[in-house]
């Protein structure tokens, strides 16, 4: 497979650079364009645990925040440096990325 999927979890606030930094990559080229990407408001929880160092929220209790699930097609070559430049940008200390792969594209 050549392709896969990413999801990404973000806060709005950061969704310019994480554009930036996925079109510096390479990320969300199809055919002949770039920048492809989807994105979606959607609620995310999370409980920071001990020794945790949140973004948002305190400490053993569970936040529901607004978030944007961000979808983008890579290349599986690709991925793991697309991936770093993610976690570089990303004001999570555990962001969600998700690396689905795709048996074909463009469909």
């Amino acid at each position: 497979m050549n392709f896969c999927k990413l999801e990404i979890f973000i806060p709005e606030t950061h969704l310019h650079i994480l554009q930036e930094t996925l079109a510096e990559h390479d990320a969300g080229h199809i055919g002949k364009y770039d920048s492809c990407i989807s994105y979606y408001h959607v609620k995310g929880t999370w409980r920071p645990l001990e020794g945790a160092n949140p973004y948002k929220g305190e400490k053993d209790t569970l936040s529901v925040e607004d978030e944007l699930k961000v979808e983008v097609t890579c290349r599986v070559e690709n991925l793991d440096t697309i991936i770093e430049a993610v976690k570089k940008i990303h004001p999570y200390e555990e962001p969600v990325i998700n690396a689905i792969p795709l048996i074909r594209t463009g469909l």
